[in-house]
């Protein structure tokens, strides 16, 4: 059933682009857009209607990227560079290029208990200044985030992994 809901809002997302407007517009899927059970099964989380499957898809175009520092291409991005890509594609904002500015200049901070889908998390994983993050990471759900990690590239991580919990600075709210 939910699958066919998905398909449902699916199709009527693209009848209402497709309809809008004087001259007639062809919007066709990408051809590498996954739907949400291969989706489900790359995030490990049960991907549903109510998700933004734009933000899992354009996630899961950058798996296993390696991490290169001031990378921004599929050869190799940092953690700020992926960031800042997803939502250029995703949601059409641009964000500032460290993982510092964007919580100073695009983010209101918020808990880690009021995150949502395609917020901000934050940490400080170097011995940089107290309150200033050196990493950055998209919110998921579930308590996982998807991020740019030194060691693996492009992956998904868990909150409550003890390296997140104690590194964990703050989430932000993009606005």
């Amino acid at each position: 059933m939910t699958h066919c809901k998905y398909l449902l809002s699916l199709l009527s997302l693209l009848f209402l682009l497709t309809a809008c407007g004087s001259k007639k517009q062809h919007i066709a899927l990408p051809a590498d857009f996954k739907g949400p059970k291969e989706l489900s099964r790359l995030y490990g989380v049960r991907i549903t209607p109510n998700d933004n499957i734009f933000l899992y898809n354009e996630g899961a175009r950058w798996l296993g990227t390696p991490y290169r520092m001031g990378g921004n291409t599929k050869r190799g991005v940092d953690c700020s560079g992926f960031v800042a890509i997803v939502y250029r594609e995703v949601y059409g904002k641009q964000l500032s290029r460290s993982s510092a500015d964007m919580l100073k200049h695009n983010c209101r901070r918020i808990s880690r208990a009021k995150l949502q889908e395609g917020d901000l998390v934050f940490f400080r994983t170097g011995k940089g200044k107290k309150n200033v993050p050196s990493h950055v990471g998209i919110y998921l759900k579930n308590g996982r985030f998807i991020h740019a990690s030194t060691s693996k590239g492009v992956i998904v991580s868990s909150l409550s992994e003890p390296y997140y919990t104690r590194t964990w600075l703050t989430g932000g709210r993009v606005k």
